[in-house]
């Protein structure tokens, strides 16, 4: 695994022992930043179910201003903090031991409201995607916000999670992206 562009590009990252994790492909990774393109310079970005922290360290090498790493693996966060160690980032990244719905309903651990939120919760578990679907509270995201998930391919996501509407579906082989948008009505309800 590597950091394919901005700052940090070419840089190596230490990938994970064994098939406990399924870190995001370098290819997938590419399509994630062109399919978001300006929206991460200068924004702050939250990467659930983190991992190697691979997909939030390219958007800090790409200008993100800070991201939020949620990873409930202990020896995956010990990954990501050498990770974030290597590329000398740390001092723009928060991270977060434990799972995504305890996350999401701790307020006063957000960082936000995040520009973008980046989820690559394990394919077909579908307790995650349901939180994903259906945990969002007031403040966590901004009146603009980009929702990316990444799942599998068979996998059939809704077109609207809580205050976001699926804007499009993009699949490299057996990975699929879906984008949502926040809509302008979510921010008067926020």
């Amino acid at each position: 695994m590597r950091v394919i562009a901005g700052s940090h590009r070419g840089r190596r990252l230490n990938g994970p022992q064994g098939t406990a994790l399924r870190p995001t492909s370098d290819k997938v990774r590419e399509a994630i930043f062109s399919i978001l393109g300006a929206q991460v310079p200068g924004r702050r970005f939250l990467d659930l179910y983190a991992g190697t922290g691979a997909v939030g360290i390219e958007a800090l090498s790409r200008g993100a201003a800070a991201v939020t790493f949620v990873e409930s693996d202990p020896a995956a966060v010990q990954l990501l903090q050498k990770n974030l160690q290597t590329c000398q980032l740390l001092n723009h990244a928060q991270i977060h031991l434990g799972r995504t719905s305890a996350f999401l309903d701790q307020k006063d651990c957000w960082d936000g409201p995040y520009d973008v939120l980046f989820a690559d919760p394990p394919y077909a578990a579908l307790d995650e995607i349901d939180i994903l679907i259906h945990a969002w509270k007031p403040g966590l995201l901004s009146e603009h916000a980009a929702v990316m998930i990444e799942q599998d391919s068979r996998a059939a996501l809704p077109t609207s999670i809580d205050h976001a509407t699926l804007i499009r579906r993009y699949q490299y082989g057996d990975t699929a992206l879906y984008l949502y948008r926040v809509s302008t009505l979510a921010s008067t309800i926020s």
